[in-house]
């Protein structure tokens, strides 16, 4: 395993981790909100790394990446865009296969609508959708997150603590352990809630962007935080779209 810290948009500190085979097809995970690089371990430490090079890094605002508290970090679409820009440069990513689960989503549109699809060799969504705001809230995000999103961003303390432990219960299909549960808990208490909300500020709708673009493979799966599908795209499912097909069922608690 080797660790990374990458300057991205607006010069913050990204904390980068990369597994795997040096020579294979890099696929670069992208976690979601309040979330960061640890949720994509049972990925990360798997069959995959004797194929492929895997790559997790900390959004800007989570984990150990960099934490401002500026509106404009979080608000402003180029620097996630340059967030990713930067990484595939610094790590020299040719083509990787990016992989977004929920907000992650939209860190991989932020570079589309920028930069393109023609530097990436695939996209896979996972529990994402292309739409952020108020005509999103019941259509493509289900009540597990907006039940518990408004006092996940509470700076009260107590407040926000259980409104984290309603969240993650809701992200689960099924038990997971304790050991894994506290884990999970704990990197996800780590982002501030002012952090959280600053994210949720933003209207987005990227539904026409990737069909703009130009042709590109995309792989859509769902969790039970959104609802229904998440918008008409064409799935082309290549070889390394269905690997990670495969072992992102992992995800699936």
């Amino acid at each position: 395993m080797k660790v990374h810290t990458v300057r991205g948009g607006g010069g913050v500190e990204l904390h980068v981790r990369e597994w795997g085979r040096s020579t294979g097809i890099p696929i670069l995970f992208i976690h979601g909100w309040s979330q960061n690089h640890l949720c994509w371990m049972k990925q990360c430490d798997s069959w995959l790394g004797n194929e492929f090079r895997l790559i997790a890094f900390d959004l800007r605002g989570h984990g150990m990446s960099e934490a401002p508290r500026q509106a404009e970090h979080y608000t402003d679409g180029r620097k996630w865009a340059e967030d990713i820009a930067a990484i595939m440069d610094q790590l020299s990513l040719e083509r990787p296969v990016v992989v977004g689960w929920s907000y992650g989503g939209f860190v991989i549109l932020d570079y589309v609508a920028r930069y393109g699809q023609r530097n990436l060799g695939g996209i896979n969504f996972v529990a994402a959708t292309v739409v952020l705001g108020e005509k999103a809230l019941g259509s493509l995000i289900g009540p597990g997150f907006l039940e518990n999103a408004p006092g996940a961003c509470d700076p009260d303390v107590p407040t926000h603590i259980a409104a984290m432990r309603r969240f993650l219960q809701a992200c689960l299909v099924k038990p997971i352990g304790e050991a894994e549960r506290e884990v999970t808990f704990a990197f996800n208490m780590i982002v501030a809630p002012e952090v959280r909300a600053l994210l949720l500020q933003r209207e987005l709708d990227f539904a026409t962007v990737l069909a703009m673009d130009g042709d590109g493979t995309v792989l859509v799966e769902h969790d039970p935080l959104v609802v229904g599908v998440v918008h008409r795209l064409e799935v082309v499912v290549t070889q390394c779209a269905v690997h990670l097909r495969l072992d992102l069922r992992l995800l699936e608690h």
